[in-house]
């Protein structure tokens, strides 16, 4: 099995540190507002990459956290609601709560319950564990300390900085160099505070305002952690100091992970990750997503115009996780008519007797794909291969159902409902075999549209009757 690993910018055989056991950190939401397709399609990469090493026989321990406070210094109750600059940075999970007239700890709540259940109508495997920021402070101040302690920070008016000179290797997963990251860190955004001793340096723990509502007591007086210590924290609470898989977007490299790495092996003194594993954007109409473009589309929505969510997950598997992903209606639509395709044929193999055996060829070449850095769309084009090649359908059924352990279309369970036929639809089916048997076809015909109004097709073969459940595109 081979990954593509973003420090190294190879392809690299995969080999866990512990033979048969793996264990991923997949950086979660900030929990404030209905989740994202584009935030989803990362979710949806960690998710087939988890498939696969079950697929190849490891035990998986996932880990996935759930940012339930910001790590914005001016609280909005003492700037934007107070007529601050619309440029002030304000913390998204308080606003939010103000605006709705409810607590973060509400907010955070409602949100991560939303972004639990569109995991789920996505066919995501829920991670072992969702630990919560808020309840991992001790963690985190620990951390901080210790970083103190060992000459890796400073403190400048109760917050607490990296400071990224002072760790040789900083810049090795993104390639950035500290004689530009003024500039880089403008363009991704990130408010450079100016008690810095260097611009590049980011804060640990940051000291609060007077009325700020998410903050906790640490030896620095009260305050609130930073974005990036959060995640290493966790990570290393629940993997231990050195693991073997994280996983993100593309956007997360620089400045979050690359952040992550020098706070975590400067507190160690070892090597953080193994595998830095990173998914490409999901564009929409050939841009990025942006509530100012209007083009901003969560599950809900897709829902609402008619598609089933499975039909989102389709789509990414249509092109490599490390490739941006161009999001249309069209595209999706075009998904949905595959995967409704792909159910048409599982459920016409569903009355056949599955075998122990299925396809060994395809098997072979589906294995070979997905284990090369997670090729999606080759295996998809294997299945579809697969589907119009001459092996038997319950043969055929049985090599669908174990590529569906890594694609998580959900086959096995549309065709265990297509096997499931009312016994008022075999009724009918044995009336119109009779009706055919005795030359009555006008009798027959008018069964069919009786079978057909129950959601079932008749296809008469030299074998007899088979059904076919119909499928709603």
């Amino acid at each position: 099995m081979f990954l593509s690993h973003t420090l190294t910018r190879k392809k690299e055989k995969f080999v866990p540190i512990e033979k048969g056991k793996v264990g991923i950190y997949s950086c979660g939401p900030t929990v404030y507002r209905d989740i994202h397709i584009g935030n989803l399609r990362t979710y949806l990469a960690a998710d087939i990459l988890k498939r696969l090493l079950i697929y190849n026989g490891y035990k998986v321990k996932h880990i996935k956290n759930i940012t339930d406070v910001g790590h914005m210094r001016t609280d909005p109750t003492a700037s934007k609601l107070r007529g601050a600059s619309e440029a002030t940075t304000y913390d998204p999970i308080i606003t939010e709560a103000l605006e709705q007239g409810k607590t973060p700890q509400q907010i955070a709540e409602t949100y991560t319950q939303k972004f639990l259940e569109d995991e789920k109508r996505l066919n995501i495997l829920p991670a072992d564990t969702f630990p919560k920021a808020t309840e991992h402070i001790k963690e985190m101040i620990e951390m901080t300390k210790a970083l103190l302690d060992k000459g890796y920070a400073y403190v400048a008016d109760g917050t607490i900085y990296f400071s990224v000179k002072k760790f040789k290797d900083y810049g090795k997963l993104s390639g950035n160099t500290l004689n530009k990251m003024g500039k880089l860190l403008a363009a991704v955004r990130v408010a450079t505070e100016t008690d810095k001793k260097d611009s590049a340096d980011f804060a640990l723990w940051k000291k609060a305002e007077e009325d700020r509502s998410l903050k906790w007591a640490s030896p620095w007086g009260e305050g609130f952690p930073g974005w990036h210590i959060e995640c290493s924290a966790m990570s290393m609470k629940y993997l231990g100091p050195h693991f073997d898989i994280h996983t993100g977007a593309e956007d997360n490299i620089f400045p979050h992970h690359e952040d992550e790495i020098a706070q975590s092996e400067a507190a160690t003194g070892e090597k953080f990750v193994n595998y830095w594993i990173h998914a490409g954007f999901l564009l929409v109409d050939g841009k990025k997503m942006a509530r100012r473009e209007g083009n901003v589309y969560t599950v809900s929505d897709i829902v609402e115009k008619g598609f089933k969510p499975l039909a989102l997950r389709y789509l990414s598997l249509t092109a490599h996780y490390r490739s941006r992903l161009n999001f249309t209606w069209k595209s999706l639509e075009a998904a949905a008519t595959a995967l409704n395709n792909l159910y048409r044929e599982v459920t016409g193999y569903a009355t056949a007797d599955v075998p122990k055996v299925g396809c060994a060829e395809y098997e072979q070449r589906f294995l070979a794909a997905v284990n090369d850095d997670i090729d999606t769309p080759t295996a998809l084009s294997i299945v579809q291969e697969l589907v119009g090649s001459d092996y038997p359908p319950s043969a055929k059924l049985q090599s669908l159902f174990k590529f569906d352990q890594v694609l998580g279309l959900d086959l096995e369970k549309v065709a265990g409902e297509a096997s499931q036929v009312p016994d008022k639809v075999k009724e009918l089916v044995q009336e119109r075999e009779k009706a055919r048997k005795d030359n009555d076809f006008k009798t027959a015909d008018k069964i069919r549209t009786q079978i057909k109004s129950k959601g079932y097709e008749v296809v008469d073969t030299e074998k007899g009757p088979k059904l076919k459940k119909i499928l709603r595109s």
